[in-house]
């Protein structure tokens, strides 16, 4: 083979594209069996004074689960008017207390029927899911100290029957 053959094959070797490598196995997320005991239950309280908060117009029992900076949202419809690409919905944990105490979600206790599940926890890191007839919600809750506290929510309004 004379070098310039050489020197071609080498080249085009060396220039190929990549070959796909395969990716690790993902690590499977930990079961929410897992959970201490102690922490699951003060996860559930903090995301049970917002919910029953809420239910109850109890705007001191919504504001004490709630980091001052919560950032809730929800994903939104595109309006007329409306110029985001990706439209959000967005409430302060300010307006979130002050609809409270407007009653906005004032019902009577027959008609309660919400749940609040633990979907996991790293560190002083935690993920809880809330629901209710009206809406879903999605927290990502932090532990300050001994104190855990909803940092971000995002939510779905579900719809209703006419």
């Amino acid at each position: 083979m004379s070098s310039l053959a050489l020197a071609l094959a080498f080249l085009l070797t060396s220039t190929a594209p990549p070959q796909a490598v395969a990716a690790p196995p993902a690590k499977a997320a930990p079961p929410t069996a897992n959970i201490d005991a102690r922490t699951r239950a003060a996860l559930e309280a903090v995301a049970y004074d917002y919910v029953d908060g809420q239910l109850e117009g109890d705007a001191e029992r919504v504001a004490r689960a709630l980091h001052p900076d919560l950032a809730k949202r929800a994903v939104a419809g595109p309006g007329p008017t409306s110029r985001e690409v990706f439209p959000l919905r967005r409430m302060s944990a300010d307006e979130l207390i002050d609809l409270t105490r407007q009653g906005a979600l004032k019902t009577p206790k027959e008609q309660w029927n919400r749940s609040v599940r633990v979907l996991d926890v790293t560190g002083t890191a935690a993920v809880v899911r809330v629901e209710t007839p009206w809406f879903v919600d999605y927290f990502h809750m932090g532990r300050f100290g001994d104190r855990w506290l909803i940092v971000n929510a995002l939510w779905f309004n579900k719809p209703q029957p006419s």
